[in-house]
């Protein structure tokens, strides 16, 4: 079993900043490429950004020179730097890793449970 727990969502004005975090817990052997994605109501999800183990970084258009991912990969964490929040900023946050499992070595992909940001005056 593995578990992600997010943390550092809220409400925040335009303009306004936040980080997010997300520790991967278990039976985790390594953690592969970790992201973010997020939901706004009546949209799909989509990737917000992405960090493999080696460092290799992914953003959305959207989010580019605004947000920075980063990992911890002793304790299995991604952050998410969020700078200059925009109201379409506005979502829920979810964490996504990929890991490898020391059950039957696997790997598989997990997703956290979902942090709300809002990005309101």
């Amino acid at each position: 079993q593995v578990q992600l727990v997010e943390s550092g969502g809220g409400l925040v004005q335009p303009g306004g900043s936040l980080r997010l975090s997300c520790a991967a817990s278990g039976s985790i052997f390594r953690t592969n490429a970790m992201g973010w994605y997020r939901q706004a109501p009546g949209k799909q999800r989509e990737l917000v950004a992405r960090i493999t183990n080696g460092g290799s970084i992914v953003y959305a258009d959207s989010v580019k020179g605004r947000f920075t991912i980063s990992r911890d990969n002793a304790k299995n964490t991604v952050y998410l730097q969020m700078i200059s929040l925009k109201p379409e900023d506005t979502a829920v946050y979810y964490c996504n890793a990929r890991a490898v499992v020391v059950d039957n070595w696997g790997e598989y992909g997990y997703w956290g449970q979902g942090t709300q940001v809002t990005v309101s005056s």
